[in-house]
């Protein structure tokens, strides 16, 4: 799956592990394990509970001011 790719895809949460969550695409059906690296942040399963679709932004995109 290229990076375009992976940015347009909307991904419906199937698991929350530890601090990564785990991810399906809703057309490609790829899973993918996204590891959270703000410790100060953590993930909970009420922020992403199982079945909730989301979309990923690019950070390197991101507009920053």
């Amino acid at each position: 799956m290229s990076e375009s790719e992976i940015f347009s895809e909307k991904y419906r949460v199937i698991g929350l592990e530890e601090q990564s969550l785990i991810l399906q695409g809703v057309r490609s059906g790829e899973v993918l394990k996204i590891k959270n690296a703000d410790a100060a942040h953590p993930l909970t399963e009420e922020e992403y509970p199982v079945g909730k679709l989301i979309a990923l932004s690019n950070p390197s995109t991101d507009l920053k001011n």
